[in-house]
């Protein structure tokens, strides 16, 4: 089956789904400002009476960063799973698509946009919640967006393999539960992965939220380091392996 690149289509269809969102903005976006704020306060300023400092930071100042890579890594997730299986079993928006002339490869990388959009508006709501907390420098927004909006694309990425082989909607109950679960846990979100046994801090080091983790988090007190090339290209690839193969798959599915 030929593959080829998605084009300037894949805008008509991220505008499609902007348009839907616009019609529920308000109560879309409350989520990303509330939902953060509970667990810096409960675990980041509660919990971490108990915990104590990290690195030299407050528990908070730990927690905040990761939570933001969470929060970005779960809006991409539940968008290119349950909101594009919907789309494409339920709605039959992807035929009606693709009677015109828009390619598969235009609507994969289209919804794919969209999902790293979404991570950017949690990803933005949320630095707001922390810079606001005192939890995060201002200027680190110029490193920490633009790896939120890496981080959306490649867990759209991922996800869309999953939607494309899928039997049911059901089934996404497997990707969150054995993949998204293990990366909220594992990935450096709530401790450190150093403290981790020593095999399961080297699969820990695989895990692609893991590298955000490792961006986001000196970038929010102010640190930088020149290892935040090897983690933005370990995103890079796994975000390009998984696109390549998800198209593939959606390709197949789609037409038969």
């Amino acid at each position: 089956m030929i593959m080829e690149l998605p084009t300037r289509r894949s805008l008509h269809i991220w505008n499609r789904n902007y348009e839907v969102f616009k019609k529920f903005l308000v109560t879309s976006i409350l989520p990303y400002f509330a939902e953060p704020l509970l667990f810096i306060m409960a675990l980041g300023y509660g919990l971490g009476l108990f915990v104590g400092e990290i690195g030299g930071m407050s528990y908070a100042q730990f927690l905040a960063p990761g939570i933001l890579s969470s929060s970005a890594m779960f809006a991409a997730s539940y968008e290119c799973t349950y909101s594009t299986f919907v789309r494409m079993n339920f709605q039959k928006t992807f035929d009606a698509i693709l009677s015109t002339p828009v390619m598969v490869e235009d609507i994969v990388f289209g919804e794919m946009l969209w999902g790293a959009t979404k991570s950017l508006i949690s990803g933005a709501c949320i630095f707001a919640v922390i810079f606001l907390l005192g939890l995060a420098r201002p200027e680190s927004a110029l490193i920490i967006l633009p790896t939120i909006l890496l981080l959306g694309l490649m867990f759209a990425s991922l996800s869309m393999l999953f939607t494309s082989i899928v039997p049911t909607i059901d089934s996404f109950n497997y990707y969150f539960t054995l993949m998204v679960s293990p990366m909220f846990l594992l990935s450096g979100v709530f401790f450190p992965t150093d403290s981790l046994p020593g095999l399961v801090r080297q699969l820990a080091w695989l895990l692609p939220l893991t590298h955000a983790v490792n961006i986001i988090r000196p970038a929010a007190t102010g640190h930088y380091s020149w290892t935040f090339a090897t983690d933005g290209s370990w995103m890079v690839a796994v975000t390009i392996i998984c696109m390549t193969i998800s198209t593939f798959l959606m390709k197949k599915r789609l037409i038969q």
